[in-house]
This record gives C-alpha cells, sequence and structure tokens, in this order.
C-alpha cells in the first residue's frame, strides 16, 4: 500500500519527501505510521524503476529538498494499479480506503464501477470475525458484550458501506449529460 500511496499522492503534485511522508501518515492513521526506514527505500526502488523522477531545490537555510514526481511510467503504474487492484486491496478495509482514495484518477467511470463493485461483492458475502460450527456468528449471538459490539459495529460500518457503494455505482453507470451511451 506504500507504492500505491506514494504514487497516488505524486499523481496530484510533485511533493518533498517530509510532505508525501506526512500525506501517507494522515492517510494511513496511526494504524500504520510510516517510517523513514519503509518511505526511503521504496522511493528508491520506484526512482530505479523509472516511475519517480527526483530533482533537489534549495530549502530553508543551507539545507536543500528532495522533490519527487511522478514519471509517464509512474502515472501508467497508478493507474493500472486502480483499475486491477489486488483481492486483498478489495477485502482488507484500511487498503480498501486507501485504493479509494485515489481511484478519482482512474478516467474511466465504468472501471471505477468494477472496482466498487467488486468490494460489494465482497460485504454481500456472510462474514464474521467469529464462527460457531462453520457458520458466521451474529451480533445477538455472541457471547458477551464485548464481541457484541464488535459485531453490532461492524454490521452498522457494513450496512453504510454497502448504501454508498449502491448509490456511487449507479452514479457511475449512469449516462453523463451530454454523452451518448
Amino acid at each position: 500500500m506504500l507504492e500505491l500511496s506514494i504514487l497516488g499522492f505524486l499523481y496530484e503534485e510533485p511533493l518533498h519527501g517530509y510532505e508525501l511522508k506526512a500525506r501517507i501518515q494522515a492517510l494511513s492513521g496511526h494504524v500504520r505510521p510510516v517510517s523513514d526506514g519503509a518511505l526511503y527505500p521504496a522511493l528508491t526502488r520506484l526512482a530505479k524503476a523509472d516511475l519517480v523522477d527526483q530533482r533537489t531545490e534549495p530549502g530553508s537555510g543551507a539545507t536543500t529538498r528532495r522533490i519527487l514526481s511522478l514519471t509517464p511510467a509512474g502515472r501508467t503504474r497508478l493507474l493500472a494499479r486502480l483499475s486491477d487492484p489486488k483481492d486483498v486491496e478489495i477485502t482488507d478495509g484500511q487498503r480498501f480506503f486507501t485504493l479509494l482514495s485515489f481511484l478519482r484518477h482512474l478516467p474511466d467511470r465504468a472501471g471505477q464501477a468494477a472496482v466498487l463493485r467488486r468490494r460489494q461483492a465482497f460485504l454481500d458475502a456472510p462474514t464474521s470475525f467469529f464462527y460457531r460450527e462453520g457458520e458466521p456468528v451474529r451480533a445477538e449471538e455472541a457471547p458477551d458484550v464485548f464481541r457484541q459490539g464488535m459485531l453490532r459495529i461492524a454490521r452498522a460500518t457494513g450496512t453504510e458501506e454497502r448504501a454508498w457503494l449502491t448509490e456511487t455505482i449507479h452514479a457511475l453507470e449512469a449516462p453523463v449529460a451530454g454523452e451518448s451511451r
């Protein structure tokens, strides 16, 4: 997800490393902080693959800042990642939010809707944090208030996400004014 975040934020505008790190951390929150030991090697790999360009410019005082921007190959890679995300990027909530953060860059509305349909199909499959005899445990069946709470919160969040997905897919698949289908 670090690569997707780097490519996504640099698609929007060139950034220096510190600002890129701050944006990635804000997106992932305290759940998955980004260390310099992860970010800068990832940037080096992306630069060697000609996906990210690095240049220096004067900073405050005598220090220089490294400005990062996306190359045409980097733009292509981002769009490919957005149009065909890995299964885990659909099923893992935090990873899906990262994907969702940049999905607007995918120029094809049908492609955007296809990604959302994959998430919708995942959410529609019966699931739970807990199982009894191979069947998902519902909140009302959980043995204690804490597991009941987990399951009720997940159900409420899932219900709202399903509603949003349905609305958004419908909007993406609706004809755009002035376009013929």
